[in-house]
C-alpha cells in the first residue's frame, strides 16, 4: 500500500484541508508553555505526565513496531491538523471501535473550569470512520516523541496497535482509545449534556464547537455520512439559536 511522492494522491480533496505539518503548532506544543493561559482560566496544574513518564510510555508502546512504516489513525483534530510529517493519508475506517463524545475537558484545550468542553474519544463499538497516516520508518521516532505530547499529556487517552481496512485492505494503525480510568471519560453524559458542552465548552485551542464542526467537514469532503455527528452538530446549533433568541 505504497503511495507516490505525492501524501496526497489517493485524495486530493483533502490536499487544502489538512494543515502542513511543519507550520503546525503541534510541532513544538508542550503544554507548560500553556501554564500563564491556564492558571488566568483557573485550571488546575501540575495533572499532566512528566516528559520522562510520557517518555517511557511511549518506549513501552512501541516495543516491537519500529521495523516498518506506522500507520496512525485520526478521528477527531488528527483529520484535520495531524501535526506530522506523513508519506500519505488514506481514508480508513476501524470496524470494532466508535467515535464517542464521551472526553469532557476542563483543563483549557477546548474547555476550561468556568466552560467544560465535550471532544471525541474512540471506544468499543460497531466503527468508526477517520483518516490514516503512513509515517515513514526513519522518522517514527521523531514523530512519535510529537504525537506523544499531543495526545499523552494526561489520562485520557491510551495507544492501542489496533486493526483498520484501507482501500478494502487490513492494515495495523496505532490509535488512542478511552481510557475508562482517567477522570474525564464521561460515557454517562446525556445528550442534552452533550449539547450543552459542544456549544459552550472553549479554551486555548478553539471551542468544543468548532472541533464537531471541523469533522463534520473533513466528512463532508470525503463523502462520508455519519448520522451521529451530522446529529450533534445540527442539534448543537439548534440549542445554541434557541439561547440567542431566549
Amino acid at each position: 500500500m505504497r503511495a507516490e511522492s505525492d501524501p496526497f494522491c489517493h485524495h486530493p480533496e483533502l490536499r487544502h484541508r489538512i494543515v502542513d505539518p511543519l507550520s503546525s503548532h503541534f510541532r513544538t506544543f508542550r503544554i507548560e508553555d500553556r501554564l500563564a493561559e491556564m492558571q488566568a482560566q483557573g485550571v488546575p496544574t501540575g495533572w499532566w505526565y512528566s516528559d520522562e513518564e510520557r517518555e517511557a510510555m511511549r518506549a513501552r508502546a512501541l516495543e516491537g513496531h519500529r521495523d516498518s512504516d506506522l500507520w496512525v489513525f485520526g478521528y477527531g483534530s488528527l483529520m484535520w491538523d495531524p501535526g506530522l510529517c506523513f508519506e500519505e493519508v488514506r481514508r480508513a475506517r476501524v470496524p470494532d471501535y466508535a467515535r464517542r463524545f464521551i472526553l469532557k475537558t476542563s483543563h483549557g484545550g477546548r474547555g476550561s473550569p468556568q466552560a467544560p468542553g465535550l471532544m471525541a474519544a474512540l471506544d468499543k463499538g460497531d466503527g468508526c470512520e477517520g483518516l490514516a497516516f503512513r509515517i515513514d520508518r526513519a522518522n517514527i521516532e521523531a514523530e512519535t516523541e510529537i504525537l506523544w505530547r499531543r495526545e499523552r499529556i494526561g489520562p485520557a487517552y491510551l495507544p492501542a496497535f489496533i486493526e483498520a481496512i484501507a482501500d478494502d485492505r487490513t492494515v495495523t494503525v496505532l490509535a488512542f482509545i478511552a481510557d475508562h480510568s482517567a477522570p474525564s471519560i464521561d460515557p454517562g453524559l446525556t445528550r442534552a449534556e452533550q449539547i450543552h458542552l459542544l456549544a459552550t465548552g472553549t479554551g486555548f485551542l478553539g471551542t468544543s464547537l468548532e472541533y464537531l464542526t471541523r469533522i463534520a467537514h473533513q466528512f463532508a469532503a470525503l463523502g462520508i455520512e455519519d448520522e451521529d455527528v451530522s446529529a450533534l452538530l445540527r442539534d448543537t446549533q439548534a440549542y445554541i439559536r434557541s439561547r440567542q433568541s431566549a
